[in-house]
């Protein structure tokens, strides 16, 4: 993999770990997006770093030394989610004792931040789409309207185009919300950052420790469901489970892969069986570096060379020198080749 420059930003207290030409380009439109009033829409999966995207958008912004307000809509029931919002007054429910200012009051002249905004409610639907169209609002048990001035982004896992068709989300909020939109890559399409991020994840649990080159293989071949959330996760037990300075393959709680594709018609079996001694055959039968190479342990390679028959094959003493013989016995293995 061709390196690339790791740029270490901070976004309101937030670090941003950035190597990939993917996610620079998501932030460079952040720098365009900013720089306008408009509302913004932040989509992308869970864990995928939508939070880092929305303190850019306003810490760009020039709303930057303005409040920063931030809620998660899939947090909190209906009821209590309205009260958060819009304030109450005293006496607006039992135990409201006393007044409490919504988080639109809280954010007036900033940036309100409304994360998981698929998950509100259709009642909330309707009454935030008043108030993002500028229309004054109550606090709860108030007499008196309050106008706010908020910038609002917002940011889901949700396709909320396809929920608005559908009727799950309403189509004029969404259309509200969308005004700008950023799409934030999951860390599979972002493969550059993935070995960046490990080493600050682990640099903050095990300051001392590196990454084999396997561990870094398997990483690699990870293809990341839980995004960045996951990746953390994963470094974290890992520096903590690991015994050495060496973060190595054994110690990554990570499903093994296929070390093939598979095309239809191709079995599973043959096709590890192959993929094993076509790089054992390039390492000369070292199976601590051919282990390297396929992203997997040595106690996985040595299961699976016994599993194929193959344990009896010798490592080479020597392994810098190039043993002609036992590559002929590789190559004579694979499938389409007689001995």
């Amino acid at each position: 993999m061709q390196r690339h420059e790791v740029e270490h930003l901070e976004f309101l207290g937030l670090e941003a770990v950035v190597a990939s030409p993917a996610m620079r380009a998501a932030l460079e439109r952040v720098s365009k997006v900013a720089r306008t009033p408009s509302t913004v829409l932040i989509q992308g999966e869970s864990g995928s770093g939508k939070e880092i995207v929305a303190r850019a958008v306003h810490q760009m912004s020039a709303r930057s030394h303005r409040p920063w307000v931030d809620v998660s809509c899939g947090a909190l029931p209906e009821h209590l989610m309205e009260s958060e919002l819009f304030g109450y007054e005293r006496g607006a429910f039992s135990g409201a004792d006393t007044a409490k200012p919504g988080l639109f009051e809280l954010a007036h002249t900033g940036t309100l931040f409304l994360d998981e905004v698929g998950e509100l409610d259709p009642k909330m639907q309707v009454k935030l789409l008043r108030v993002l169209d500028g229309a004054p609002y109550f606090r709860l048990g108030g007499v008196k309207k309050i106008t706010v001035d908020v910038r609002v982004v917002a940011a889901t896992n949700v396709d909320l185009e396809r929920a608005a068709r559908e009727r799950r989300f309403r189509e004029d909020l969404y259309h509200r919300l969308s005004q700008l939109v950023i799409k934030v890559p999951p860390l599979r399409e972002r493969p550059e950052d993935v070995e960046a991020l490990a080493k600050y994840f682990l640099a903050q649990v095990k300051p001392e420790g590196v990454l084999s080159s396997g561990a870094v293989q398997a990483l690699l071949r990870h293809d990341w469901p839980g995004n960045v959330r996951e990746l953390r996760n994963v470094i974290t037990r890992a520096a903590v489970e690991s015994t050495g300075k060496t973060v190595g393959v054994e110690d990554l709680e990570l499903p093994e892969p296929a070390l093939d594709p598979l095309t239809e018609g191709d079995n599973l079996d043959g096709l590890e069986r192959a993929a094993i001694l076509r790089v054992l055959g390039q390492t000369n039968g070292h199976r601590q570096k051919a282990a390297d190479m396929l992203g997997i342990s040595r106690r996985t390679l040595s299961r699976k060379l016994k599993q194929y028959a193959l344990d009896d094959m010798p490592e080479p003493i020597d392994a810098g020198r190039f043993d002609w013989g036992l590559r002929r016995k590789l190559e004579n293995e694979l499938p389409g080749k007689t001995a």
